[in-house]
């Protein structure tokens, strides 16, 4: 986890609006995802392909990770999205989004579309990596083999919305608690994906909350995700970005422990430190668990770009 890209807040961005996809190069979102899909009206798609490919070639986005979200295969229009995006701007792009996967196949069918535009347009092979949404019951069901279909799988991706659709759930705002459910109604969608991202080394990145206006109750959906593990959230609105990134980051304290312990557990293991398999920082005992643990949020912590603010002193200094 600790190698793994920070992708706290990820900003939904038609790719039929110019002016949004220019707003978005100066927000202080981690990851934007320039979408095809659903934020795109059918005769709109097109002019939109066009969009996303100047926009990612113009640059501007700085450390960004970029995405583009093409739509699902059972549509016309996959095909052409990958390869006009890919053969358009592939240089300038780090993963293509896909959204409503059932199964492995479908993944695998985009991989090798990838790796064919790749060797065509002189790009490195496997470069570009792969979203993938989990946001009906079929991919609900199998969602331990979506994840392990492809080597350029980074993120596996929670979508509310149409997973209510596909189980028939009761109507309420998406992400948001329901008044005649006593708990969450997505724990257990959430925890699925959440098991099948960490089995195969994935980021699991939690779906929109609609209320794009309502930052309280965005920060409270979020917080559910986040306590669960979860490392990000999509935002459809700036207003959501600063809260996204602050819950999905260690505070200041936790991140300053976490480093604290890794270099408390290599000092020990160490032969200096006697080699042990266990030691105490200040009243606390911490081994190969704590240390574990501590990898991930460390690993957060550089990622969102904190820096520690103290330093480990061995027993004997």
């Amino acid at each position: 986890m600790a190698e793994l890209r920070s992708r706290r807040s990820n900003l939904a961005v038609p790719g039929s609006n110019p002016r949004f996809l220019e707003k978005a190069k100066g927000l202080p979102a981690d990851q934007v995802f320039l979408d095809l899909e659903d934020a795109c009206a059918p005769l709109a798609k097109p002019g939109a392909r066009k969009n996303i490919v100047a926009a990612l070639n113009e640059g501007g986005w700085g450390s960004k990770v970029r995405t583009v979200r093409v739509n699902d295969w059972t549509t016309q229009w996959t095909y052409t999205d990958v390869i006009e995006v890919v053969g358009g701007a592939g240089a300038e792009l780090d993963c293509i989004m896909l959204p409503k996967v059932a199964d492995a196949v479908q993944v695998k069918a985009l991989d090798l579309l990838l790796t064919q535009i790749e060797k065509s347009n002189g790009l490195e092979v496997g470069r570009i990596g792969i979203e993938v949404q989990i946001e009906t019951a079929q991919g609900l069901v199998n969602v331990n083999d979506i994840a392990s279909a492809s080597e350029r799988i980074e993120t596996m991706i929670f979508g509310p919305a149409d997973l209510m659709a596909s189980i028939n759930m009761k109507s309420l705002v998406v992400g948001a608690l329901h008044p005649d459910y006593p708990g969450d109604p997505f724990h257990h969608v959430l925890m699925q994906i959440l098991l099948a991202a960490r089995a195969y080394g994935l980021q699991a990145i939690d779906g929109p909350f609609l209320q794009v206006r309502d930052v309280p109750a965005f920060t409270e959906a979020a917080r559910r995700s986040a306590v669960l593990g979860f490392d990000g959230k999509w935002v459809l609105h700036p207003g959501q970005i600063d809260a996204a990134n602050e819950i999905y980051a260690p505070s200041q304290e936790d991140y300053d422990h976490a480093e604290l312990i890794l270099d408390a557990y290599e000092w020990a293991t160490s032969e200096a430190g006697g080699t042990k398999g266990s030691a105490m920082l200040g009243d606390e005992m911490i081994d190969e668990a704590s240390r574990k643990m501590a990898l991930v949020i460390a690993g957060k912590g550089r990622g969102a770009g904190l820096s520690r603010t103290s330093a480990y002193t061995p027993p004997e200094a």
